[in-house]
């Protein structure tokens, strides 16, 4: 069962504006304005040594943000001036902040952010949606170093898409919770360090929000844990089809789906049985016909892909699908559904890499959260987009974000040991989003325990421990 854990919740722009309409009707915009600017003063304080500070305030409430900072680090004594890009609005909440500072005020310029140690940008928030335009674009670029108020100016805080230009943050410092364009790749890669900190916001506006977006941890999801009364067939039973070419990916997923705790993993492997019967002697290889292997109402998760040419896929997948079994489609059988995703109808979980999701739905474009979603709501499966953040949605509109991994998973095999682990969960009794969550990290986990450079085989070694680091985690 997923459960909603308030601290993973990543709301949009969109919805964090609903929240602070909600939150102040008991707490006034001003107070949590002066929170948040006392916030960054202290993530400031706390990030460099005292310098010269330059803040650049727009005239909305994320400039309101940059007035209480300037004001509080200028009380630490703190040499501090600010450049508004227009005044605010007279009579309104970031008016009131910008009256309360009391310190120097320059002309918003390249030179005025050039000669500053440190330009602290509270130009825009993170629901911007349109291009930065002149002169933020020069002042922003002409900055040394960079800290942001919310996200980085010039970056969608739904999407993490930069819009136009964005200066690259070494600190963003934002409140509540994080946002989706904070985790989404580039976007991450604009905002450097990142702290999320509490202004005052009650976490039980989540639920009158019905945020749907969360970071995959532990927690958002429980892993089953052994009783007593444990044996092989209650952790579950794995199957894959092993292709002639590249028997070799269904090994490696036939693996991970042990090292990640399935009782029983077998392999139908036609004619290529003699040879793969030489592998571990754990791994059940089977002759016998597919249709003979269904038979077998025990054998309720299959993987198919891994190793698979798309036309041994195309034989394989549909008589699944009719046996109504719980299919993980990857690599081959996402080739051969290539153009005509409805081909995977009926599966439950499906794995891309971008480039089989953009040949499946075509590309993710600037918002992959929304294709991954409408993706998975087309075929009515989950669907884990691999990559930089890895994206899982499910076709109800549930999606998690991870970046619980390395760029070194980024090696041949990796993905079908992923299959693998996700696989395992299945049989296990997860349900296929709390499954894909789960083994998405698992397998993230595993390769940071692996170290440097590692080969896929690598992986398995380190599944067993990634599990009990999760256990521990998810309380």
């Amino acid at each position: 069962m997923t459960l909603s854990i308030p601290s993973l919740a990543l709301p949009s722009p969109r919805e964090m504006g609903e929240i602070d309409r909600i939150a102040s009707d008991t707490t006034p915009i001003a107070a949590l304005m002066e929170n948040a600017g006392r916030a960054v003063a202290r993530a400031v304080r706390g990030w460099t040594r005292p310098c010269r500070v330059l803040v650049l305030c727009g005239p909305g409430n994320n400039g309101g943000d940059g007035y209480v900072a300037a004001r509080r680090l200028a009380e630490c004594g703190w040499p501090v001036a600010v450049a508004a890009t227009a005044e605010p609005s007279p009579g309104g909440d970031a008016a009131r902040a910008s009256a309360l500072y009391r310190g120097p005020r320059v002309p918003f310029s390249v030179a005025e952010a050039a000669r500053a140690d440190l330009v602290l940008d509270a130009v825009f928030g993170a629901g911007l949606s349109r291009h930065l335009a002149e002169p933020a674009v020069a002042v922003l670029s002409a900055a040394r170093r960079l800290v942001a108020v919310d996200m980085p100016s010039g970056v969608d805080g739904a999407t993490g898409s930069p819009l136009g230009y964005a200066p690259k943050a070494e600190l963003t410092v934002t409140f509540f919770r994080a946002k989706p364009g904070h985790l989404l790749h580039p976007g991450r890669e604009f905002v450097g360090a990142l702290q999320v900190h509490d202004i005052g916001v009650s976490a039980s506006i989540l639920d009158q929000v019905g945020v749907r977006t969360w970071r995959n941890e532990p927690g958002l999801w429980r892993l089953p844990v052994l009783t007593p009364a444990s044996h092989k067939y209650t952790r579950g039973v794995v199957s894959l089809c092993a292709g002639e070419s590249m028997p070799g990916a269904a090994r490696l997923a036939a693996a991970g789906a042990r090292a990640a705790g399935a009782g029983v993993v077998r392999i139908a492997a036609g004619v290529m049985a003699d040879a793969l019967r030489l592998g571990p002697p754990g791994l059940i290889v089977d002759s016998a016909p597919l249709p003979e292997l269904l038979k077998d109402t025990r054998r309720r998760v299959w993987i198919c892909g891994p190793g698979l040419t798309p036309e041994e896929a195309g034989l394989i997948l549909p008589q699944l699908l009719a046996a109504s079994r719980c299919v993980l489609a990857d690599a081959g059988a996402l080739t051969w559904a290539t153009s005509m995703p409805e081909r995977l109808r009926g599966a439950a979980v499906i794995t891309p890499h971008e480039g089989e999701f953009t040949r499946l739905f075509g590309p993710p474009g600037a918002d992959p959260l929304g294709a991954v979603r409408q993706a998975a709501r087309r075929i009515n499966a989950v669907v884990v987009l691999k990559g930089a953040t890895t994206i899982v949605a499910s076709p109800d509109g549930r999606a998690a974000l991870n970046i619980h991994a390395t760029p070194a998973l980024g090696t041949a095999g990796s993905g079908d040991t992923l299959t693998g682990v996700i696989g395992a969960l299945l049989a296990a009794g997860m349900a296929p989003w709390d499954a894909a969550c789960a083994g998405v990290w698992l397998h993230g986990e595993a390769g940071l325990r692996a170290g440097p450079w590692p080969l896929a085989e690598d992986l398995d070694r380190h599944l067993g421990a990634a599990r009990e680091q999760a256990a521990g985690l998810q309380g």
